[in-house]
């Protein structure tokens, strides 16, 4: 069995959701695995794992735009701490621990460590996708593509595989990555789906425009997360965090009306719900993820707000249902099971992965981001 360093970002839920049922696999075959986390995944994790707290970046946003000012001073402040947590990450777990292997759900420190000290790295995130997967990126977004490659190279140096989880498939252009279908968690693979009368929202706080645009619509029901409130306001039903409460809703709605992030995209899509994309601007993968979405016609995505997007959203929906009922259900077993075939033999496996790394270092293969 192997020791196991994995880190997990705790930007948003998506990283840590995915990372739990990556981690439950682990311990059940006898894997010793410490978890280095902040945030969000400190949150959803601590309880169950044995973790390291650490401190990591923050996108802070306003009106679903990522306000890059305030993310730049949020983030510099940190910095004190994070140098601190980054000796005592090298000190307490990677000198005493001893870990085989490192493992990174776009954790930063853990990354960097791992190729400090030359031990094998693997990567388990989406975010690969935007870096070695082929896709047509339209013109407009091509300079914010390019930065998003630097940032995804930056905060994840040099893996030795790269397990990437998807909704859409695109050619790859780096044979130490594989593509894999988006792992679901437990609780959302235990779900009844249900057609009922409610439309799903889930917005970051303060976009007051969008809601205001609901409103237009008596006749639709929303169920609203994200504000930080409950309570009603004509056709909206706003309610307080509550992740069974939340589930339940999105099981039982005709459709979601939501910001573009990956975890929800891929629930919705797990349990046929036609989905309404608001990406983030600024945040490139939401941008990819909503054309990605309306590229399978599962969707639309909606750049731009506009009332007459939404309307179109709502006569369409038996449309993208037909689309829905199409698509492959989503299984965890094929990233687990290579997973497992990667660590079956630690020694061997880091023979392997330091081979490669060498033979990498010295020919890049044509058209591959190292």
């Amino acid at each position: 069995m192997a020791r196991i360093v994995y880190g997990v970002s705790g930007e948003g839920s998506g990283h840590s959701s995915r990372a739990r049922v990556v981690l439950k696999h682990l311990t059940k075959s006898d894997h010793e695995v410490k978890v280095v986390t902040y945030a969000r995944g400190l949150h959803h994790l601590g309880e169950d794992f044995d973790i390291f707290e650490t401190v990591g970046l923050h996108i802070t946003s306003v009106d679903n735009r990522v306000a890059p000012l305030k993310t730049l001073v949020t983030n510099l402040r940190r910095l004190p701490d994070g140098h601190k947590k980054l000796q005592s990450l090298r000190k307490d777990i990677f000198k005493k621990f001893k870990p085989h292997v490192v493992i990174t759900d776009f954790e930063p420190m853990c990354a960097y460590l791992a190729n400090h000290y030359d031990l094998p790295l693997i990567s388990i995130d989406n975010q690969h996708r935007l870096r070695y997967m082929r896709y047509h990126c339209p013109s407009q977004l091509k300079s914010e593509r390019q930065l998003t490659v630097n940032i995804i190279r930056a905060m994840v140096p040099k893996p030795d595989v790269s397990m990437v989880t998807t909704f859409y498939y695109g050619e790859l252009n780096n044979r130490r990555a594989f593509l894999f279908p988006p792992l679901l968690r437990s609780r959302v693979q235990r779900l009844t789906t249900k057609r009922e009368n409610h439309i799903l929202v889930y917005l970051t706080s303060g976009f007051d425009s969008f809601l205001g645009m609901l409103k237009q619509f008596p006749r639709e029901h929303f169920i609203v997360y994200g504000q930080g409130t409950s309570g009603r306001s004509g056709n909206l039903i706003f309610k307080e965090p509550s992740t069974d409460g939340f589930l339940q809703d999105l099981a039982t709605c005709k459709g979601v009306m939501a910001t573009a992030g990956f975890t929800l995209i891929t629930e919705a899509l797990h349990l046929k719900k036609p989905y309404l994309a608001l990406p983030m601007a600024g945040q490139f993968e939401q941008a990819i993820n909503a054309i990605f979405l309306e590229k399978l016609k599962c969707g639309i995505n909606m750049y731009q707000l506009k009332q007459a997007g939404i309307g179109d959203f709502l006569y369409r929906l038996p449309e993208f249902g037909d689309s829905l009922s199409k698509l492959p259900a989503f299984d965890n077993r094929s990233l687990l099971e290579k997973l497992d075939a990667l660590l079956a033999n630690k020694v061997e496996a880091a023979a392997l992965f330091h081979q490669r790394r060498k033979q990498f270092n010295k020919k890049p293969e044509s058209g591959s981001h190292i």
